[in-house]
C-alpha cells in the first residue's frame, strides 16, 4: 500500500530489551499516550509490554518454531491524538517492520490507525472503547479491556439504585471517544429512570472547567458523571466541582483513573466518588503484579495494565502454538483458539461475537469501588448482566 503521511512528528521513540547472545530479535510495538492527560493509561500499557518482555527474556527468549527470540519493545507517543497515532502506526509498520502493537489508547486514535494496521496485517491491542474498534472488517484488532458499553449499564444501574439520584450532569471530550461514551452513558441512565439534565462537550486540552461546570450545576443535579475522561482531567473535574461547593456523589463509569483523581483532587475531595474498578485488588496475583510494576516505575499501578500484560502472554503462547512470529493470520487463529488461559487476571477467554460480530474482546469480571481515604474499596462485583 502507499504509505499514509501526516504532518505530525513523534519525538519519543524508545526501545527496551534484554539481549540473549543466541537469540534473534522480535520487536513488539507500543503506540500509546505517554505525555499529557492520558499518560497514566499509556504508561500502564508500556509497562505491561516491558514486563511481559522481561518474563520471556529472563528465560532465554521466546522459543518459536525451533528458534529463540529476544523481545524488544519499541514505543511511540501518540499524545492521545489521531494524527500522531497515524504517524506512529506508519513508523511501526514501515520503518520498524513491526507486526504486533500494544495500543492505541482512545477511540479516535484507534479508528485512525485501523486502515493501516488492517491492510498490513498488524495485530493490535487497543484500549479504544468505540464499538467500531471490533468488527469483521478489522480482523487483527483485539481489545484486552472491557469498553463502557459493556460495563456502564450494570454499574450505572447499581449506583443509581443505591443513591437514588435522577438528575445527572457530565462533561465529555469532544471526539469519537467522548461521543461514544456519552451515548452509552445516556442510554444506561435512561434505562434506570435517570437522565442527563446537563451535558457539555470540551476539547481535550482544556484545564479550566469552571464555566462549563457552572452551567451544569445550575441545573440542580443529583450526581455528576465523570465518564471516560482521561485520569488527570477526571482529577481536575473532581477538584473544581468540590471547590465550587458540589457535595453530591460523583460517578466514574470510564476506565481506571483512581490514583490520578486522588493525586490531583486530594483525598478530601474524592470522598463519595464511585469508580469503575477493572481488577480484584485482593487477588494475590494482582498484588504481586502491582508491586512489581510500582517497584520498577515508581508510579501507582493503573488497573488497565494487567489486561495488556495478560494479552501479551496470550500472544506469545499463540506464537509458540502457531510456530511463527511473522504470519499474523496463523498467530491470530492460534490466539483465538486459547481457552481458559491462565493469566494474572485468572482464567480468561474471548467474547464479543454476539455484540460486535468479532470474538476478539477479552472476557473478565469487573467491580464498582468507592474511594475511601484516598483508596478504592470494592463495593460490588459485576458481570455484563448485573452488579451485586
Amino acid at each position: 500500500m502507499r504509505r499514509l503521511l501526516t504532518a505530525a512528528l513523534l519525538p519519543l521513540a524508545c526501545a527496551v530489551s534484554t539481549h540473549a547472545a543466541t537469540a534473534d530479535t522480535l520487536k513488539i510495538g507500543v503506540l500509546a499516550t505517554l505525555s499529557g492527560a492520558g499518560t497514566a493509561w499509556g504508561m500502564s500499557m508500556q509497562g505491561a509490554a516491558e514486563l511481559a518482555a522481561e518474563d520471556v527474556n529472563s528465560k532465554g527468549g521466546l522459543e518459536v518454531g525451533g528458534k529463540k527470540y529476544t523481545i524488544e519493545v519499541v514505543s511511540y507517543d501518540d499524545k492521545y491524538k489521531a494524527s500522531d497515532a497515524l504517524t506512529a502506526i506508519n513508523r511501526l509498520a514501515f520503518d520498524d517492520g513491526i507486526k504486533f502493537v500494544v495500543g492505541p489508547v482512545g477511540s479516535a486514535p484507534a479508528l485512525a490507525i485501523l486502515p493501516v494496521s488492517t491492510e498490513n496485517k498488524m495485530i493490535t491491542m487497543t484500549m479504544g472503547f468505540t464499538p467500531k474498534a471490533l468488527s469483521p472488517d478489522y480482523k487483527y484488532s483485539f481489545r484486552p479491556v472491557l469498553p463502557s458499553d459493556v460495563f456502564s449499564d450494570p454499574q450505572i444501574k447499581w449506583v443509581v439504585e443505591k443513591l437514588g439520584g435522577k438528575r445527572i450532569g457530565g462533561l465529555f471530550p469532544n471526539d469519537e471517544s467522548g461521543q461514544q461514551v456519552a451515548a452509552a452513558n445516556e442510554k444506561a441512565y435512561e434505562a434506570v429512570g435517570a437522565r442527563f439534565v446537563a451535558k457539555e462537550f470540551f476539547e481535550r486540552e482544556r484545564v479550566d472547567f469552571v464555566p462549563l461546570l457552572t452551567r451544569v450545576l445550575a441545573q440542580n443535579i443529583d450526581a455528576f458523571e465523570l465518564d471516560g475522561n482521561s485520569p488527570q482531567t477526571a482529577g481536575l473535574l473532581v477538584k473544581q466541582l468540590r471547590e465550587m461547593g458540589f457535595k453530591g456523589p460523583i460517578i466514574r463509569t470510564g476506565g481506571d483513573a483512581t490514583a490520578d483523581i486522588v493525586k490531583v483532587a486530594g483525598k478530601a475531595a474524592t470522598e463519595n466518588v464511585y469508580v469503575h474498578q477493572p481488577i480484584d485488588l485482593a487477588s494475590p496475583a494482582i498484588q504481586q503484579y502491582a508491586k512489581r510494576f510500582e517497584d520498577k516505575y515508581k508510579i501507582p499501578l493503573n488497573a488497565f495494565s494487567p489486561f495488556f500484560y495478560a494479552n501479551l502472554h496470550m500472544l506469545f503462547e499463540a506464537m509458540r502454538k502457531s510456530g511463527t512470529v511473522t504470519d499474523t493470520d496463523k498467530v491470530r487463529e492460534a490466539m483465538l483458539a486459547l481457552k481458559d488461559f491462565d493469566t494474572v487476571l485468572g482464567k480468561v477467554n474471548w467474547t464479543g461475537q454476539a455484540q460486535w460480530k468479532s470474538n476478539q474482546q477479552l472476557d473478565a469480571p469487573f467491580y464498582v469501588a468507592l474511594i475511601k481515604d484516598g483508596a478504592p474499596v470494592v463495593v460490588a462485583k459485576c458481570t455484563p448482566a448485573k452488579c451485586q
